[in-house]
């Protein structure tokens, strides 16, 4: 998990342009979603985490997002995963 506020711009677009990492979250609501959410887009940068993939956010204690991960959030929210 990288905290936005601790990365500079340029290493985070060329982590975001070589798949280094693929999900956002939201530190304070445990949410984690697609780089291209515009639910995620709309959080402040100092509650913004990255994650390299899904695993890593879930271990985290992170649940997927309802709109970007629709059925995701479905199989969470049913226990599922």
């Amino acid at each position: 998990m990288i905290h936005h506020e601790t990365i500079n711009d340029a290493d985070l677009h060329y982590k975001i342009r070589s798949r280094a990492i693929l999900y956002a979250g939201n530190r304070k609501l445990k949410i984690y979603g697609q780089l291209s959410c515009r639910s995620g887009k709309r959080m402040n940068k100092e509650n913004r985490v990255f994650f390299k993939d899904r695993n890593e956010a879930l271990s985290s204690g992170y649940r997927p997002c309802g709109h970007c991960l629709n059925a995701e959030y479905k199989n969470w929210k049913n226990g599922i995963i």
